[in-house]
């Protein structure tokens, strides 16, 4: 018996924004932004009544809200034990290490419960909001996997087997 996978990847489910990474050791890389691009694929079962794995409707709507949150914003990992973070008069001040590197306005950042803003942090953060969103529609998902480009030819794949002990990140670079 075949499985079923259902795919979207639309050129509005991208978004527009800014980022730096922490690496080993002691440095920040320069802020810079990236026009990233977001798809999913999930698998599962058919639904008897409607004969789809998803609705693709439903799975637009979830990927779109999340796009649109980041879209022309500063992405600041909060699981990062290099950064802290201060707001102030609605600036949002950066520190790296103990010392002030970025300082930028409240209203355009998103904080994000991630451990360095990479694709493929980003990905994983991604895939499980729209996993718990799908499964509170009553959606059956064995398995999702969530790309985020961050350019032609930059990708990080988030993969999931849903019912497995573990999860696994696949990347392309």
């Amino acid at each position: 018996m075949g499985t079923f996978r259902v795919s979207v990847s639309k050129d509005y489910l991208g978004f527009a924004a800014a980022h730096f990474l922490t690496f080993r050791g002691h440095v920040c890389e320069s802020l810079h932004g990236h026009n990233y691009r977001v798809a999913v694929t999930i698998e599962g079962p058919i639904d008897p009544e409607c004969s789809f794995v998803v609705d693709f409707a439903v799975l637009k709507r979830i990927l779109r809200e999340q796009v649109d949150r980041l879209d022309h914003r500063v992405l600041l990992p909060t699981r990062n034990p290099k950064l802290a973070y201060r707001e102030d008069a609605g600036t949002t001040l950066v520190e790296y290490l103990g010392v002030q590197r970025y300082q930028f306005p409240t209203d355009d950042c998103v904080m994000l419960p991630i451990s360095n803003s990479t694709a493929e942090m980003i990905a994983q953060w991604l895939a499980t909001i729209v996993r718990s969103e799908l499964v509170a529609t009553g959606t059956v998902i064995d398995a999702l996997d969530l790309e985020v480009e961050e350019s032609p030819g930059q990708t990080a794949i988030y993969s999931e087997r849903i019912g497995e002990s573990r999860s696994q990140t696949r990347i392309d670079r």
